[in-house]
């Protein structure tokens, strides 16, 4: 990996792999992904569930060799979003 602080993996948890892949760099930086949010904005592999929930399972950006940067990329938009949210529930 070109930076150490952008790859975990921690093949001692119990759900090691979350999600089913060959990749052998699989990245555990992104546990929880922190695109969730943005919904259809994340730019990742997801459907929703039949009560819309939005389910992430067949997507490994965030557990991807390039998936630290693409997360970092995409903080802005989810920044954004957080500050208009804000700026809406003060008017």
């Amino acid at each position: 990996m070109e930076n150490g602080y952008s790859y975990f993996k921690n093949t001692e948890c119990e759900y090691f792999p979350c999600h089913k892949t060959e990749c052998e760099e699989f990245n555990c930086l992104f546990c929880y992904c922190p695109l969730y949010a943005l919904g259809d904005k994340c730019g990742g592999r997801y459907t929703y569930t039949e009560n819309g929930i939005k389910d992430c399972s067949k997507c490994l950006i965030p557990h991807s060799k390039d998936g630290y940067s693409y997360v970092l990329s995409k903080l802005a938009d989810a920044l954004n979003i957080a500050e208009e949210k804000k700026t809406t529930n003060k008017a």
